[in-house]
């Protein structure tokens, strides 16, 4: 468990980081900005989050905590390395990937197929989930970024690649099951 008694420690005054595994690096370096995005990502599913209810709030809290851990396993390279730590370091599963899988097939279960591109908006909640959607996107091109540079858990990357698609049907089922779906009218301002 994590104790955070002191927030500042300066250590990062001189433009480093420490990594989950101690090692410093740059505080642009990708794997950093890869585990921010997520955090930022983070962030805008807690403002999703004050729209949503029930169900949906319950599945985006259960996110919010996934993406700690994604966090969590992005920040400790040297994945080879993990059967040596002291403490097991914590990995995404497949396991996680599978559950957004079942929840994207429920939530699309429900839905009238596509005739045409989704605009983000409709209701406030549907618009917040797009803004995730388009974060985590952000997010997992870093990650696929830093593992062409770095071992990245495969799982990680898979979990970002699911999840954008769960928040794009997720604001569908805030748009009111689709039906409150802003669709792209192609070229409709065109003089």
């Amino acid at each position: 468990m994590v104790v955070l008694s002191k927030i500042y420690t300066r250590t990062g005054d001189t433009g480093t980081t420490a990594l989950g595994n101690g090692s410093r690096v740059s505080k642009t370096d990708v794997r950093v900005e890869a585990y921010g995005t997520v955090d930022e990502a983070n962030c805008t599913i807690g403002m999703a989050r004050l729209h949503a209810a029930g169900a949906m709030d319950d599945r985006l809290a259960m996110i919010q905590n996934d993406m700690f851990d994604l966090g969590a396993d992005l920040c400790r390279p040297d994945m080879a390395g993990d059967a040596r730590a002291e403490y097991p370091p914590l990995r995404m599963t497949p396991a996680q990937v599978d559950r957004l899988e079942a929840e994207i097939d429920a939530m699309n279960d429900v839905l009238d197929p596509l005739r045409s591109f989704v605009l983000p908006g409709g209701s406030a909640l549907s618009a917040h989930l797009h803004m995730c959607r388009t974060v985590c996107r952000r997010a997992e091109r870093l990650c696929v970024e830093l593992a062409g540079r770095d071992d990245v858990n495969e799982a990680a990357i898979k979990y970002l690649n699911r999840l954008s698609d769960w928040f794009f049907v997720a604001s569908r089922i805030a748009n009111d099951d689709g039906k409150s779906d802003v669709l792209w009218v192609p070229g409709a301002n065109r003089t």
